[in-house]
């Protein structure tokens, strides 16, 4: 899959087939819209193109919030569905600013030179948010190109959306989270050297930066970690470490039967029990302590 980072490198194309969205966490409602972009795409002999942000346009006017999937890891799940190009499109003050009849002119006819356009019922987009499914399905009758309307995926009479993942993940309802995104949550990340507190209570972990600034999951969790081709069962703790006073929030794995020497690797972590919130303790021996307890949960978990 080309990536094509910025409008500034986008070239003109002679026909593609275009879905727009942030897909954050790519749900399985995103991949029946993205599967059906790919299948469309085939039958027109054109490439397909997902457009997506960054940042949101949330995030960038303020209105922060857990993202389910970091870059990498949302470029790796388009590639796997058979995306052609993904356009990321930096969403700045000039663009935030862009009419909606303006950026299907400019950037989806002009330089995409779009034949079809794949588009979720509730999306929004351009100044004010005043683009939607009608106005494309309006200038698609003067602008020689076609719209389909896809409509919402649900799982258990509830609307797949990452909203509703995010609600789900906070809680520490795994399985229903697991049901709407169509896999286990993971989060991927290198192993970083940390300040190997861990050690001194006879608990040794590896270290995982959080590049977000708010993570979807927070707590106690037992968990799988895959690195190098193989998969380790351990305990987790994801946030802030408020008993060793910790500002940022930091993910680290307590690995059963694990002595390796792995900074620098790449890691994918999955959760699959909660098992409790993070706490705050008054000395290392108390959480000494709750981590002995932490870790017979989880290896009861997996019937270890």
């Amino acid at each position: 899959m080309q990536l094509i980072r910025g409008l500034h490198n986008l070239k003109k194309h002679s026909g593609s087939v275009v879905t727009i969205g942030n897909f954050d966490g790519v749900h399985v409602g995103h991949e029946k819209i993205i599967l059906r972009l790919v299948r469309s795409a085939k039958a027109l002999v054109l490439p397909s193109v997902l457009v997506s942000f960054s940042p949101t346009p949330q995030c960038f006017f303020g209105r922060e919030q857990a993202t389910l999937s970091n870059f990498k890891e949302k470029h790796q799940l388009l590639a796997r569905l058979g995306v052609d190009k993904h356009l990321l499109i930096y969403f700045n003050q000039n663009f935030s600013e862009l009419e909606a009849k303006d950026f299907i002119q400019q950037v989806l006819l002009d330089k995409l030179n779009m034949k079809h356009c794949l588009i979720g019922d509730d999306f929004r987009f351009g100044k004010n948010r005043q683009g939607d499914v009608k106005l494309l399905q309006s200038l698609s009758k003067v602008k020689g190109f076609s719209v389909e309307n896809t409509q919402s995926v649900l799982r258990n009479d509830c609307r797949a959306s990452s909203s509703g993942i995010r609600t789900l993940l906070a809680c520490g309802d795994l399985s229903a989270a697991t049901q709407m995104l169509g896999r286990e949550f993971s989060i991927l990340g290198k192993i970083i050297h940390g300040q190997q507190k861990g050690r001194t209570i006879d608990f040794p972990t590896i270290n995982i930066p959080i590049k977000r600034e708010i993570s979807p999951v927070l707590g106690v969790f037992a968990t799988t970690v895959e690195i190098q081709g193989v998969v380790f069962q351990g305990v987790c703790n994801i946030g802030n470490r408020p008993t060793v006073n910790g500002k940022k929030i930091l993910l680290e794995v307590f690995l059963f039967d694990f002595d390796r020497d792995v900074y620098g690797v790449e890691a994918k972590v999955v959760f699959k029990h909660k098992i409790r919130d993070e706490e705050k303790f008054d000395s290392f021996e108390a959480l000494k302590q709750q981590i002995e307890l932490d870790t017979e949960q989880a290896k009861a978990f997996f019937k270890i």
